[in-house]
């Protein structure tokens, strides 16, 4: 048994192992895999071993398409059948809606290269004559999915990862992780069989390891607890039965290839075939999170007791949409626990706070993830980055505020939301209101409606004062919901008169020290401002794509004021802690503050935000105070807003005149009733996020997460005026070395006279997939629809006519030159 590794991969279960597989396969030829008990022992041998190819993340759909495609190649290598049956996948649709969903997401599909076909009922019941289809609107097909053995693939990885040299080593658990300063220092017990029971023995050995990589499963609580850090991945009960043979489906079988898997989404289940009879799985409401705070020591590859009322709906949904299985009894049972997180998609990259510890935790879709886990994370482990950008999936999307009971709910909510209808606008409710700025109560007496953002209440708009508890999930579609004419009157406002943002969820850093400016320079891209001004910048990854976008603003010669978005809060501070932590050697000391809590933030904006920060402003001469002069654009400034001390930027979003007043956040009321009370003379409107999205894509103003990620670089993406190519940067040579491959363009659409682009459709010049969108929403100032994305370099051009994929057709769209709206910024640069 090896105890100095390069790598040491804590789980073997299929993400363990194949992450172990692709690690040898990437060239490190030193890597053990650990399993407390045998191979598969976790989630993995009661897994129904579905392949799901539907997913409308871009990031996890790469990662699905990648594992299906693996699957089929490792019997040849390893000599294992993975017990891979290519049988299709058909997703019906009992609603218009639901095809809208699919529709969404086919042109998703299509920028990942993903196979599909559309059916109509007639051509299902021509196909697959057992399926009842006169209540259906249409599928979607994707005749390369189907399911495998989730035993028979893991083993296969496990030879495969046995042949390219990985060791693999059952019955030893992880007790302790020390890093020393270089590598992890790991603490193994030899567990042996005692009374049917699994038991830490005497005998214990230490492994370093230069990486480390848990792939824990339902013991991702345990896990936490070692590292010292936390994991909101906690497992949920999850049912499926299997069934005595149906003989309808054995007399098709004589004439016919295997069975499809059958998704019913509207009845919260899947169905497939399984020797002459079905299995039915369900996403059921009420089932119950389990092992909140770690699995029992008894419980191995063990199971619950099933709850059949629980998921009766559901099967009578099977008898409808099956008849034939109506008179088959039940054959076999199974009620296990499967990993969720909040938000359903895995935790996969570096671990928060740690060095070299990486995390692959919280895969409710294990099996259709485990390969294409193994082959992405093992491209950042290896090459420094992935060639898809991983961000949607970073364990640091999720801050210290995150708690037990607010994962365990919110993985409950996310299973029964397996299944139910992902409108792009959609809130879920769950642990809901949480983390609250003062004026939320204000706010949403006024008619806030709003969305949750790393735990934020931030409004998305203001819909009517008396409106009901559920008009927000009301008012949600795949085309212009309910809230759409509340959003384009407060485009409006801002366009033509003045609107309030609340931008408290703003993510705020302080940096200052005797190596803070020079930690600085290096650490982004632009030119660092003069005492009193800002600029935009960008940190760069280790391939020279964007990793973090900042707001600087310089308080003094040595100290800065970060301002980034909020959504990536964790994820930012973990990437800028380290980076200092590197170069304080070099530099000299960096002191790093999160004050995110300290400081409410107000977005004021539009023609007449001058006029009514006038009225509010404590000066010796207010009348010039926010003048060009005296508070130029892009500069920073400390006012006095009646008797709040406010750190005022220059600076809008939205792209017009205005200012972001960065305040105390205790006194946010004051402050609040304030500029209402004096707006009310200026026609002030409330303005939330879905209107200040479209306003920014007016203006080509790139958003993190959308335009900006780890797959492009600030060149690509057309931020060359924030670069400066005269000095060295982290990243710098990367982002040169990898040229431009794609470039980020504003379109014009002649779309739907109802709807709007969400920013993940396909884009296309005649025939030829030519990129993807990114952004979308309606432009109040041209009255169209509007959207950001990318394309091929020759494409990104002003005037380049191209299509947009949306609801199954092709619609026009113009490439525009960036800024469409006052490209020569004359309006936020307006005097007064």
């Amino acid at each position: 048994m090896k105890t100095q590794v390069k790598a040491l991969v804590v789980g073997g279960g299929a993400v363990g192992t194949a992450i172990a597989y692709h690690l040898a396969k990437a060239g490190w030829d030193d890597v053990v895999l650990l399993e407390r008990d045998e191979l598969t022992s976790g989630s993995t041998w009661h897994a129904a071993g579905l392949l799901p190819l539907f997913n409308m993340s871009y990031a996890t759909t790469h990662i699905h398409k990648y594992s299906v495609e693996f699957y089929k190649s490792l019997e040849e290598e390893t000599g294992l059948n993975a017990g891979f049956a290519v049988v299709g996948n058909l997703r019906m649709a009992q609603t218009q809606e639901r095809m809208e969903e699919y529709m969404l997401y086919a042109s998703t599909a299509e920028t990942c290269d993903v196979p599909f076909e559309w059916l109509t009922p007639e051509q299902i019941k021509e196909r697959w004559p057992l399926i009842r289809t006169e209540d259906l609107k249409g599928a979607l097909y994707h005749n390369t999915d189907g399911y495998i053995n989730p035993a028979d693939v893991t083993m296969a990885m496990a030879k495969g990862a046995r042949q390219r040299g990985v060791e693999i080593i059952r019955k030893m658990q992880v007790d302790a992780y020390h890093w020393n300063g270089d590598a992890w220092e790991v603490t193994c017990t030899r567990m042996v069989e005692k009374g049917g029971n699994l038991v830490p023995s005497d005998e214990q050995v230490v492994i370093t390891a230069e990486h480390v990589v848990t792939a824990t499963g339902n013991h991702a609580q345990r896990t936490a607890k070692l590292l010292g850090i936390k994991i909101p991945a906690i497992p949920v009960e999850h049912q499926f039965i299997v069934m005595e043979q149906d003989p309808a489906l054995v007399e098709f079988r004589k004439d016919h290839p295997e069975h499809p898997v059958i998704r019913d989404a509207d009845a919260q289940s899947y169905v497939r075939e399984e020797r002459g009879g079905w299995i039915l799985g369900v996403y059921e409401k009420g089932a119950p999170a389990r092992f909140e705070y770690g699995v029992p020591d008894s419980f191995r590859a063990d199971l619950f007791p099933l709850d059949l009322e629980r998921i009766e709906s559901q099967y009578m949904a099977m008898i409808h949409r099956i008849p034939s299985c109506e008179n088959s009894g039940l054959k076999d049972d199974f009620n296990g626990p499967i990993c969720y997180t909040p938000d359903g998609n895995p935790l996969l990259g570096p671990a928060p706070g740690l060095r070299n510890l990486w995390l692959a935790e919280g895969f409710s879709f294990g099996i259709t993830a485990a390969g294409g886990t193994g082959y992405y994370l093992a491209q950042m482990m290896v090459e420094g980055e992935a060639e898809i950008d991983m961000a949607s999936l970073d364990p640091k999307r999720y801050g210290d505020w995150m708690t037990t009971e607010y994962a365990a709910r919110k993985n409950e909510e996310c299973y029964e939301h397996v299944y139910i209808l992902h409108h792009p606008d959609e809130e879920r409710p769950a642990c809901r209101p949480l983390r609250t700025a003062p004026a939320y109560d204000r706010q949403k007496a006024l008619g806030a409606q709003f969305g949750q953002v790393n735990g934020w209440e931030r409004p998305n708009y203001y819909g009517p004062r008396d409106a009901p508890a559920d008009f927000d999930e009301k008012s949600r579609s795949f085309r212009r919901g309910a809230w759409w004419p509340y959003a384009v009157e407060e485009a409006r406002a801002i366009r033509e008169g003045v609107g309030l943002i609340d931008a408290t969820a703003f993510a705020k850093h302080i940096v200052k020290g005797p190596g803070a400016t020079a930690f600085l320079d290096w650490f982004t891209t632009n030119r660092l401002p003069r005492v009193g001004r800002i600029n935009l910048t960008y940190a760069l990854s280790s391939a020279g794509t964007t990793r973090t976008e900042y707001t600087i603003v310089r308080r003094g010669e040595d100290e800065y004021y970060l301002v980034s978005a909020g959504a990536w809060a964790a994820y930012d501070a973990d990437f800028l802690r380290k980076a200092a932590e590197d170069k304080a050697g070099e530099f000299g000391y960096i002191e790093i503050q999160d004050v995110t809590t300290q400081y409410g933030v107000f977005a004021l904006a539009g023609p007449k935000s001058r006029d009514l920060l006038k009225e509010v402003i404590r000066d010796a001469d207010p009348a010039t105070a926010l003048s060009n002069k005296r508070f130029p654009w892009l500069s920073a400034r400390r006012i006095e807003l009646g008797m709040v001390p406010v750190d005022a930027i220059r600076v809008a979003y939205t792209g017009e005149l205005g200012w972001e007043l960065h305040h105390p956040i205790e006194m946010q009321n004051h402050l609040w009733d304030m500029l209402l009370a004096a707006g009310e003379r200026h026609g002030l409107k409330l303005v939330g996020a879905r209107a200040q999205n479209w306003l920014r894509q007016e203006k080509s103003y790139r958003a993190f997460g959308t335009e900006l990620g780890r797959d492009a670089t600030p060149l690509e993406a057309g931020l060359d005026r924030f670069v400066d190519l005269d000095k060295d940067f982290h990243g710098k040579q990367a982002m040169l070395d990898t040229g431009i491959r794609s470039r980020c363009v504003t379109l014009l659409i002649d779309g739907p006279e109802d709807a709007d682009p969400w920013g993940r459709e396909a884009l296309y010049d005649g025939d030829e997939l030519v990129g993807r969108l990114t952004s979308g929403g309606w432009s109040v100032v041209f009255g169209k629809s509007i959207a950001m994305g990318y394309v091929k370099p020759e494409l990104a051009r002003a005037g380049q006519k191209l299509q947009v994929k949306m609801f199954d057709r092709l619609w026009p769209a113009e490439v525009t030159a960036d800024s469409p709206h006052d490209p020569t910024n004359a309006r936020i640069r307006v005097d007064g």
